[in-house]
């Protein structure tokens, strides 16, 4: 599951990035990546990508990943690594040691245990 096949078509994009902005109402036990800013740290994350000239990269929003204790969150594929991007210097360092350079963020990547 989740490997590539002989005759699946080439890959879209090399790396596509799943932001997400799930906002629950105020107040809510587990809180949001949204309410933590979230979205603007995606907006920003798009144009730094674009102003890295990274190629065949997309930055999309994503509806709830289900870590919202951990965000805000994002994961990367088609690796599937999870980071927790709390500011703009945190996307710098992921958009540039992850996907320019191919490596790890290691000091922001989720602990592997899901529920």
């Amino acid at each position: 599951m989740g490997e590539r096949r002989p005759g699946d078509p080439p890959l879209y994009y090399d790396t596509h990035v799943f932001v997400c902005c799930n906002r629950r109402p105020a107040g809510h036990p587990r809180g949001s990546c949204a309410e933590k800013g979230s979205e603007a740290l995606r907006d920003y994350m798009k144009a730094r990508a674009k102003a890295l000239g990274l190629p065949r990269v997309r930055i999309n929003q994503a509806g709830c990943l289900d870590r919202c204790e951990l965000g805000p969150c994002v994961v990367i594929y088609p690796e599937g690594v999870w980071y927790r991007v709390g500011s703009r210097q945190d996307v710098d360092t992921v958009l540039e040691k992850h996907v320019r350079d191919g490596g790890r963020a290691s000091a922001l990547i989720l602990p592997g245990d899901v529920g």
